[in-house]
């Protein structure tokens, strides 16, 4: 798979209406509007599916490349009545761009993302919707995927020193989970949805985040009918304390 992460990230700004844009001009070119309508790429043949979930994902292809673009859609119980509306807080502090800048921020220091291509705001007076693009990862499996071929296929020590990585940088991740932790063929593991995600010193959420991603990998287990080997957990935290003791001594 191509190394799409090695770029220095850029951020160019674009208005069309009261809707804002950010798009990052070193991954995509002759950049519009347009790009944020599923529809524009049904209508030329570059739909390319949708990813499993609420549906707010969908893939395309442009420039030679392929692309997810992300709807963001409320959750839980607020679904029915706000559906895509979010309380309008100004466009630096919406979730795209504020997404947007902390994936540009992990770019930069290296940290194995999907690069972020655009983001839009869109302001509705006391509400707004947003979107955010993001090259696709090709040939990749979650986490929760490799699960259900067997506990022996995953490099526990190296999910683990990836998730060491991210907490390295400070990156607090507000929904680690096994669906969130992707592995090429090459055994390289990368982090996406950085949604709500925010750079924090290091402090106990840490340990939260660890045990959300534990209680993530149960629920798997246990949708597969499968008991959880512990001794794999072990060598997750192994690697994990490796990374961040070699970490504080450099």
């Amino acid at each position: 798979m191509t190394d799409i992460r090695k770029h220095e990230p850029r951020e160019d700004r674009i208005q069309v209406g009261r809707s804002v844009i950010l798009y990052d001009p070193s991954l995509v070119s002759n950049f519009d509007e347009r790009w944020f309508d599923p529809a524009h790429w049904s209508r030329i043949g570059a739909l390319r599916g949708e990813a499993p979930g609420r549906g707010s994902t969908v893939f395309f292809a442009a420039e030679g490349a392929a692309f997810a673009l992300r709807h963001y859609r409320r959750g839980g119980l607020v679904t029915a009545v706000m559906h895509d509306r979010y309380l309008n807080a100004g466009e630096a502090r919406s979730r795209p761009f504020r997404e947007f800048r902390v994936i540009q921020q992990l770019q930069h220091l290296g940290l194995p993302v999907a690069p972020v291509a655009a983001a839009l705001f869109a302001p509705m007076g006391l509400f707004c919707r947003g979107d955010l693009i993001t090259r696709r990862l090709m040939g990749v499996r979650t986490l929760a995927e490799r699960l259900s071929q067997g506990f022996e296929s995953i490099d526990w020590l190296a999910v683990g020193t990836t998730v060491a990585r991210f907490h390295g940088v400070g990156l607090r991740h507000a929904d680690l989970n096994a669906h969130n932790l992707l592995v090429d063929d090459q055994g390289q593991w990368f982090l996406i949805d950085f949604d709500r995600a925010s750079f924090c010193d290091s402090g106990l959420w840490c340990d939260v985040n660890l045990v959300r991603l534990r209680r993530s990998i149960l629920k798997v287990c246990d949708s597969l009918s499968r008991p959880f080997d512990e001794y794999r957990w072990i060598s997750l935290l192994e690697g994990y304390r490796d990374f961040s003791r070699t970490d504080r001594l450099s």
